[in-house]
């Protein structure tokens, strides 16, 4: 069976150090583990952003290709690394792959897996989706929390810093909705 790899990494959490993480911590076991399930790795699919954002290059390709079912499985580190979108829209993501015969499955949460009917892992799965998308908001809440500080005591100058030469542009991606309907109503050959 073929798989896709799904790597996806965040900005480092240390104030004084903007860059990313490195995808490669994720891909080299993924690597490994679908060699030893047997897994043809189809493609590797790897976006440096926040998992908030339905509107990851990678995510969106990797989208894309499930329905037009180049793979049958999608091998991630995390499910919060699949998405930390709100539960309604990773549990619809996994509802639409496994209705295009698409299986889910963790390397790290043995949990995931989707491969056969399991109602405690669908609801274990709704919980922690909702968990993952309670670290983003709190996330927010910090980021929110020491900009209002900085601000307070003028050492605010908004926008994104540069730290170490790396640039941080802002980025307008359009959120795409319906990716599953718009994608999904497409004729598969």
């Amino acid at each position: 069976m073929k798989a896709a790899l799904y790597a996806r990494v965040s900005l480092d959490e240390h104030e004084d150090d903007r860059r990313y993480q490195d995808p490669e911590n994720q891909l080299i076991p993924l690597r490994e583990w679908a060699k030893t399930q047997g897994f043809e790795v189809y493609n590797e699919y790897v976006d440096k952003a926040s998992g908030a954002d339905a509107g990851r290059p990678g995510f969106r390709a990797l989208i894309k290709d499930s329905m037009f079912r180049y793979f049958g499985i999608i091998l991630v580190w995390k499910l919060d690394r699949f998405s930390r979108e709100n539960m309604s829209n990773v549990v619809s993501y996994i509802t639409q792959l496994k209705n295009r015969g698409i299986a889910l499955m963790s390397l790290t949460e043995n949990w995931v897996d989707t491969r056969k009917e399991n109602p405690t892992s669908e609801l274990v799965i709704a919980f922690m989706s909702w968990a993952a998308a309670e670290e983003r908001r709190k996330i927010s809440e910090r980021t929110k929390a020491g900009i209002r500080r900085l601000r307070a005591i003028g050492a605010w100058k908004g926008g994104r810093p540069r730290k170490g030469g790396v640039p941080c542009p802002s980025q307008n991606l359009s959120v795409v909705k319906g990716t599953f309907s718009t994608i999904g109503n497409s004729e598969v050959v």
